[in-house]
């Protein structure tokens, strides 16, 4: 079912569309974290810190093709605000063509640097052989990844939220069977692990095609719609290239605190990464809310509605500080105990270690929505390459605190880059709202 943002009560608009995305988004996190708690409790806690040790570098590939996807989608929810259908099938189909250039090529970029990449972020030698296998396996499914998600982001653009969570749900579920599978039964290590997760994604992305064919008569694409248009390929990539890099940015910083983490050996990779799968589940909500406000805010600008633009931020704030301050006190004193998910030895030196870990990022709840809902919202306006400018601050707090702990080898100061980098993009994408609202005001002569 598609929903037009342009009419409605914006909190309950927000709330309606927030809820599946989150409870989506959390499944999507099962991907790894099954393979965590599974590989941690079955293959060990050397095979635990090789999966967690790919993180950042799986954020890097599968975050960039998430916000490219997203980004593409942007011009297909304002034609859909506008009610511009035709128009709005001429962006799926150029959309979709994009996406699996940009597949290939990213497969193929990716597959070719991986072992200069782990050699480079001084993977620990113990892990490097399990790492290498795992990542590469991911990389090799790229496809699978991007095909759910430039279908997911079509429906949402739609604003259809409901469905893709099924589907996901679903995959989710599939994950951890095959799981416990592969790794069980086959004894295929940290490879079955990632053979799971890819298999998962791909039954995900055919489960929306199908609904798309069967079920959703306004994405049904003439042979025409499928022509590749220079014009609205360049407005698709001025909005998608930046928001993909915009993830890339992120991960750069992140991978520096892989770095910092690496020289501290596998029991601090551990510890992190069971940390961060915790840190994960929770802040999936304000993932979600950044993404209802690329909706929202797409259709609206489309419909020229910039007061609902306004009233929708407000809300949007309402709901996700509030959850900052619930969340945050939960896992502040009992995120640790968590970590029992994932720790089948060694407990006594790596769980005091998860414990700092959410301690830090919890106490930063507020700024990190600040960054999701105002820079998704500010490109689902059609802002693409200002919303980097906070990025760049991102990477300035996270990686100079990074390479700060890395100096002192501090386990701390590593727990410490994301709050700083959420701080210092937060302070300036509150700053850039006042702009743009202001700019936009202007461009539509309002």
């Amino acid at each position: 079912m598609q929903t037009d943002m342009t009419v409605g009560k914006p909190m309950k608009m927000i709330l309606d569309f927030t809820i599946p995305v989150f409870i989506g988004n959390v499944f999507q996190q099962f991907y790894n974290m099954a393979d965590a708690i599974i590989v941690g409790k079955f293959v060990g806690t050397k095979g635990l810190a090789a999966v967690g040790s790919t993180g950042t570098i799986m954020f890097l590939i599968i975050g960039f093709l998430t916000g490219l996807t997203a980004g593409f989608t942007v011009l297909t929810s304002q034609k859909f605000g506008a009610g511009k259908m035709d128009e709005m099938r001429q962006s799926v189909g150029n959309a979709a063509l994009l996406s699996i250039i940009i597949s290939v090529i990213m497969t193929a970029v990716s597959m070719v640097g991986m072992h200069s990449l782990l050699t480079l972020m001084h993977t620990p030698e113990d892990i490097f052989q399990d790492a290498y296998i795992y990542i590469m396996i991911i990389c090799g499914g790229i496809f699978a990844q991007v095909l759910y998600n430039i279908l997911a982001s079509i429906l949402r653009a739609l604003g259809n939220s409901k469905t893709p969570l099924y589907f996901l749900i679903l995959a989710a579920l599939l994950n951890i069977v095959l799981d416990l599978v592969f790794i069980i039964v086959f004894h295929m290590g940290v490879a079955g692990a990632a053979w799971a997760t890819i298999t998962a994604q791909g039954v995900s992305g055919v489960l929306c095609l199908i609904y798309i064919i069967k079920y959703v008569p306004e994405l049904r694409l003439k042979a025409d719609d499928w022509r590749f248009r220079s014009e609205i390929a360049k407005k698709e990539i001025l909005v998608g290239i930046p928001m993909g890099l915009q993830y890339s940015i992120t991960a750069i910083g992140t991978m520096m605190v892989q770095s910092a983490l690496n020289i501290l050996g596998s029991y601090a990779v551990a510890a992190f990464t069971a940390g961060n799968k915790i840190e994960n589940i929770f802040t999936q909500a304000y993932v979600a809310i950044g993404t209802t406000m690329a909706t929202y805010n797409a259709q609206n600008i489309g419909a020229r509605k910039l007061d609902r633009v306004r009233q929708g931020f407000n809300s949007a704030h309402i709901i996700g500080i509030t959850y900052a301050i619930v969340t945050g006190v939960i896992i502040f004193f009992f995120g640790k105990y968590l970590s029992y998910l994932f720790i089948s030895d060694n407990a006594a030196e790596v769980i005091p270690m998860v414990d700092t870990y959410v301690k830090c990022v919890a106490v930063f709840f507020i700024p990190l929505h600040f960054v999701n809902a105002l820079r998704n919202g500010i490109q689902g306006m059609g802002y693409g390459l200002l919303p980097m400018l906070a990025g760049v601050a991102e990477l300035a707090g996270r990686g100079i605190t990074a390479m700060i702990a890395a100096a002192h080898k501090s386990y701390f100061g590593a727990c410490m880059a994301s709050p700083m980098a959420w701080v210092l993009a937060g302070g300036l994408l509150i700053i850039m709202y006042f702009y743009v609202m202001k700019d936009m005001k202007r461009r539509l002569g309002l």
